[in-house]
Order: structure tokens, then sequence, then C-alpha cells
């Protein structure tokens, strides 16, 4: 008997708690309330519980109502999601998307763009990556993500496209009790190799060994820019940021920006950009979100 439930008396059953009585159901459903009545008496029948309690004026859910609504909404909403996936797949819609973005992209504009993609792509599950250096090249080249985000990486292999996003800020900083930032002037570069810099490391073979924005030979190594953020924090070493991380600690006195010699070569802007295959560019929901993180950090 259950297996011969419909759709169409789940939907029917929800329509009439929804509007709050067989007459309003019919209504939204366009269809006589003799049909709405004889339909819901079928769902009852089928699964052997009433629904519904008729004493009244309007009809009121029973208990097992009650407990058998939340699981008809349930199946409705999956069966939308599945035709909206399959038209999706028929359109040349990507059935899951896997990006992979560098640490120093700011997190504030990164859920902003995926809030809206998962308005504009409810049927498309998202898979997120958030690597540094050569790690956001790697699973891009061998196809284990759509597209990434580069940024900390300074170049880009031949087999990869790439399209400019924007520029992120960056900020070298230490904790205020730190010598370096009781340096009168521009800091030298002999200054800095004096003092454990915090860099992050390279979790791939790709860059495997190459430095990129190292300046002491004493360098404390760590895998999350979360870690670097508290090692600033605590006074452990000094290290470039992004700005948009670290502003509310500059503004609270809990970092200090280092003033660098401008004979050192640090960037003071990261340009962040998207890479892809060029022999595979990325389908209609990369391509989709591609063009919103081109927005900026700004967009709201």
């Amino acid at each position: 008997m259950l297996d011969g439930i419909s759709l169409d008396q789940l939907r029917t059953f929800i329509a009439a708690v929804d509007e709050g009585s067989f007459s309003a159901a019919s209504r939204r459903l366009h269809r006589a309330q003799s049909a709405v009545s004889q339909t819901l008496a079928n769902l009852e029948a089928q699964l052997g519980v009433s629904l519904f309690d008729r004493i009244g004026r309007y009809p009121v859910l029973t208990d097992a109502g009650r407990a058998l609504l939340a699981d008809a909404r349930t199946v409705a909403v999956g069966v939308d999601m599945l035709k909206a996936r399959a038209r999706g797949l028929a359109e040349g819609l990507e059935p899951e998307l896997s990006v992979v973005v560098d640490v120093m992209f700011p997190i504030d504009a990164l859920t902003c763009a995926v809030v809206a993609f998962q308005e504009a792509f409810p049927a498309t599950p998202l898979r997120l990556y958030v690597e540094a250096l050569g790690a956001v090249v790697e699973p891009v080249l061998d196809g284990r993500c759509a597209f990434g985000v580069m940024g900390s990486l300074p170049d880009v292999l031949p087999a990869l496209s790439r399209e400019h996003l924007f520029g992120v800020g960056l900020v070298v900083v230490a904790a205020p009790a730190h010598p370096l930032a009781s340096h009168g002037g521009p800091i030298p570069p002999s200054a800095l190799a004096d003092h454990v810099q915090l860099v992050l490391t390279d979790r791939s073979n790709l860059t495997a060994g190459r430095e990129f924005g190292v300046l002491s030979s004493r360098t404390w190594r760590l895998a999350d820019l979360g870690a670097k953020h508290a090692f600033l924090r605590a006074g452990l070493g000094w290290g470039g940021m992004p700005r948009d991380a670290v502003e509310a600690d500059l503004a609270a006195g809990i970092l200090v920006e280092l003033a660098i010699d401008d004979a050192v070569d640090q960037r003071r802007t990261m340009p962040m950009a998207a890479i892809y295959r060029t022999e595979t560019p990325p389908g209609p929901a990369g391509r989709w979100l591609i063009e919103r993180l081109k927005r900026g950090p700004q967009h709201r």
C-alpha cells in the first residue's frame, strides 16, 4: 500500500496544512474541493493513519499528521531538487563544483560569493579547498578542481588560463612587544633577518624548495593562516598578512604595522586570479562563480 503513495498526494497534504483548509488548498492547486478531500482520504487509507481531525470547521492535524508532515516536506523538496539537477545536467551544468582557494583570499568576499552561488545553483554541491602557493595549482592541473583562486604564487603554468579578479592589500605586522615594533624608521633587510619570520608552508611538490617573500633565515612555517595570525598576536615572530584579516587588530593595537625599507621586495598588493585548465574551462556554475568573485570584496 505504501508503495502506491504519490507525490501529488504529498503535495496536496502539504497544501492543506499550509492553507489551513481543504477549500483554500483546492484554490491553490486549482482543483475541486471534492478532489482534494478524496486525495487526502486515499492518502490516509494508504498510510493507515488519520492525518486530520475533521470534527471542527477547519481540519486540524492529528499527532500522526504532525509527525508525518516533516517527512512529506522532505520528500517534496527532494523531488524538486532532483528535477532541478536533472534539468541543469541536461543543459550542461556541472553535477558538482570543486574549487580551490588561496588562503590569502578574503574570507568575507568568498562567503558572500558562496551565499549567492547557493541561491543561484541550489542543486549544485560545492566542494571547497583552502590552500597556499603550489597547492592551489596542483588540484587544478590534475583535474580535482574545476578552477582555483590563486594569489600567493606569483606565476602560473602555460597549461592554465588566468583571469584577474582583484588585488588583496598586504601588510607586514608584529605584536607591539616585538623588538621590530619599536624600530625607528624603515626596517632594513638586515634587521628583519635577525628575527623569526612566520611564513606559510607549501604543501605541494610543484613549488617545493622555492621561497616567496621570505626575508629571514630564521623561519617558522605554518600550514594555516589562522595559526599564523595567532602566532603573530602572541609575539612569536613577524610576517605578512592580508590587511582585511588584521584590520581589527591594528585598530585595537593588538598588532602594529611595520615600516619596511623600500629596498626590500615586498608586494603591497597581492593580485588574485582565477586559474583553470585551458583545454577544460569551467562549466556554467564555475563560470558564474568566477564572474561573481570578480565583483570584489566590497560587493555584498
